[in-house]
């Protein structure tokens, strides 16, 4: 099996936590970095947080390489549901591993250039803010060729926002980059709130994945249990949306989800829906479809799938 080669850019944040740990133990992928960009917390946190995760997970061969530390012209926001630090109250070791001297957009421009060479294109999993992937297509719009697919977790189409009325937060916190990805040819699997909340991370669920996962249990259950919101009015339940796990879930079992074409338009100029996306699902633009919205996801399906690769870390103890 030839293992897909994927660059995770990402915020860390406790759902981003749950994807990257999850990609570490799933061989179908070769994470060739992890690029965290300013997001759920200031880059300095997410530089860190993304660290931490890779002692965790023992996968200190993963570079890391620092992102843009701000949107490209608006003031940061931050995220609402992850804690002080960005990982509940979950407090993992000092890191020991240390970030790479290039830039995440030289990373991003350099690896993108390099897999148009050889024909071994890269997928984009992309779990925050645009800003990195953004700034590298503006600088070296080339790289566009090496770029096998953006999987993207952001937006809201049918369902309300989930930081303003309209918008979710990945796409607000920068969504002049929203703007530019969305703009480009580069084949798009939009992960939005629309399929998020279709599979919630209930106590239970939390309960056996946390029970399931060997060496990282007790801190995977800490922020697991941070992460339930306890809005059952909107959820249905107890929980918090899986967001950023399904981008990693989609990569590895695309037969979970189904999808829908549309062309993307955010909104980047009105502050009353800065960073809505709207889907034009029936033509009305006149542009062609160019994005794959996630419409319906195979609930049962992600929770056996995560349940199987969390459970690695307790097989990792047996070897």
């Amino acid at each position: 099996m030839t293992a897909t080669p994927i660059i995770i850019d990402c915020d860390p944040g406790i759902d981003d936590a749950i994807a990257i740990l999850t990609a570490f133990v799933s061989p179908e992928l070769e994470i060739l970095g992890i690029t965290p960009v300013c997001g759920n917390q200031p880059l300095e946190r997410t530089v860190r947080n993304a660290l931490q995760i890779c002692e965790l997970g023992e996968r200190s061969d993963i570079p890391v390489f620092v992102g843009c530390f701000r949107p490209l012209f608006r003031d940061p926001i931050y995220g609402q549901f992850h804690g002080e630090g960005g990982l509940g109250n979950t407090v993992l070791p000092d890191p020991i591993k240390k970030i790479e001297e290039t830039s995440a957009v030289d990373f991003l421009i350099e690896s993108c250039e390099a897999a148009a060479k050889s024909g071994r294109k890269i997928t984009l999993c992309t779990l925050g803010p645009l800003t990195n992937v953004a700034v590298a297509l503006r600088m070296k719009p080339a790289i566009a060729e090496g770029i096998e697919r953006i999987v993207m977790m952001g937006g809201a189409f049918r369902e309300a926002g989930n930081r303003t009325m309209t918008s979710e937060f990945n796409i607000l916190a920068d969504p002049h980059a929203a703007h530019i990805v969305f703009s480009t040819d580069i084949p798009i699997v939009a992960v939005s709130l629309d399929a998020t909340h279709q599979v919630i991370l209930t106590p239970e669920h939390a309960e056996k994945f946390s029970g399931s996962a060997g060496r990282i249990a007790k801190p995977l259950s800490e922020m697991m249990a941070f992460w339930d919101r306890n809005d059952v009015r909107r959820y249905g339940s107890r929980g918090g949306p899986l967001h950023d796990p399904l981008v990693i879930a989609y990569v590895l079992a695309p037969h979970l989800f189904e999808t829908q074409k549309a062309r993307v338009f955010v909104e980047h100029e009105s502050e009353l829906c800065m960073g809505q996306t709207i889907a034009d699902w029936y033509g009305k633009s006149g542009k062609e479809p160019n994005v794959e919205i996630v419409t319906e996801v195979d609930a049962k399906g992600v929770y056996d799938l995560f349940l199987d690769r969390l459970s690695r870390y307790a097989l990792e103890e047996v070897r």
